[in-house]
């Protein structure tokens, strides 16, 4: 691999196909993708939109992600998907879920220490298709704009 970030969908898009490219080929345990420091800067969490402003179906909707809870991650490995999130990023990725009927969750896990939940996502499916997912889950899960920059920090 040459680059190791990407701020535009089909650029992104092209370099996880890459990060799980590099991965398979070099036979390691698994790649970590991580959402750029600035998403957490132009953050901010009791920042909320109003319905009527929304178009959504509560209230209000969180913009981003929460910056008490770090950075939004996701590893792949051994065609699995693992990422932490809250319980209404875990109501957001089951809803996203739908639209990839090869994905599925196989596991969610609740550690007594952590707020949020860790989620296993099957992934069985090529490069191509797991990185759509990957892209979506950081844009519709984790609230990512559409230009938010994200980095493989791991291979």
């Amino acid at each position: 691999m040459t680059r190791f970030d990407a701020s535009e969908p089909p650029e992104r898009r092209k370099l996880y196909v890459d990060a799980i490219t590099a991965h398979r080929n070099r036979g390691s345990d698994f790649l970590t993708l991580e959402a750029d420091r600035s998403v957490l800067e132009s953050t901010d969490a009791d920042t909320e939109t109003p319905l009527e402003e929304s178009g959504g179906v509560s209230d209000t909707e969180p913009e981003g992600p929460d910056p008490e809870l770090g950075l939004p991650w996701i590893q792949f490995s051994d065609g699995t998907i693992n990422l932490d999130c809250t319980d209404s990023e875990l109501e957001a990725l089951k809803a996203l879920l739908g639209e990839f009927p090869a994905f599925k969750i196989d596991e969610i896990r609740r550690p007594e220490d952590a707020t949020g939940v860790n989620v296993h996502v099957s992934a069985k499916a090529d490069p191509n298709r797991i990185a759509q997912c990957l892209d979506a889950i950081f844009q519709r899960v984790y609230g990512l704009d559409e230009s938010a920059r994200v980095w493989v920090v791991g291979i």
